[in-house]
């Protein structure tokens, strides 16, 4: 039998057609780290992260902890990976500051559409990642790795509102006598996770008379008479 051929693309000894599986493993892979996404979130939300433990994780994902080990190195690990999906939405190592629907708002010159757009954005955010937020609160005294996420969240937070107010401020459109640094506190007490929780969660509100609250308290603290209206 004459020798195999070597089609372009192959290894020295790579065998035929070796290639055209890796599409589907990666694939079946990315499923996997989904189901474990799925199960480790509702776990974290409706326990706690303290008593969530990688068994529990791989049992409600249907796979084993090898698995979870696998993908994530620890807890610590997943639950980092968990919160920065649902923070951004997606998988993209780009940080909330720098996404597009952010930078077009504190772009805005219209006072009252750039505080729109960034109410919607975090309203967004919310829904896909406030109950996230919260485990972090509520475990940061009994858990390092916690207090950590928890603090990081804070400082982005205060310094995304800042760059908003300040960019206000330098637009005259801010009451008078309002700094942009008592500005920026109070859209992050308006706007902050535990406001969310209360009001979707507690409280029972939809979305989008959330949105429209947080929305309307935000351009009646913040803005002048003439550029609320």
């Amino acid at each position: 039998m004459p020798p195999r051929v070597k089609r372009p693309g192959e290894g020295p000894d790579e065998p035929a057609g070796r290639h055209y599986h890796a599409p589907q493993r990666a694939e079946a892979a990315a499923r996997t780290k989904a189901r474990i996404r799925e199960a480790a979130s509702a776990l974290f939300v409706e326990r706690g992260y303290v008593v969530t433990t990688i068994r529990d994780i791989a049992h409600a994902a249907g796979v084993g902890e090898r698995t979870v080990y696998a993908a994530f190195p620890g807890k610590a690990d997943l639950f980092r990976h968990l919160l920065d999906v649902a923070t951004v939405g997606d998988e993209r190592p780009v940080a909330v500051a720098d996404r597009p629907e952010i930078r077009d708002a504190f772009d805005e010159t219209d006072p009252r559409a750039a505080i729109g757009r960034a109410i919607d954005y975090t309203v967004a955010l919310f829904e896909r990642a406030g109950d996230l937020i919260m485990v972090t609160v509520q475990a940061a005294d009994a858990d390092p790795d916690m207090r950590a996420a928890a603090d990081a969240g804070s400082r982005a937070t205060r310094q995304l509102w800042l760059t908003l107010t300040q960019t206000l401020h330098r637009a005259g459109a801010l009451r008078p006598g309002l700094s942009a640094q008592t500005a920026a506190d109070i859209l992050y007490a308006l706007a902050s996770p535990h406001t969310h929780q209360l009001l979707r969660r507690h409280c029972r509100w939809s979305p989008q008379r959330y949105r429209t609250w947080l929305t309307g308290a935000a351009t009646q603290q913040l803005l002048r008479e003439s550029a609320a209206t």
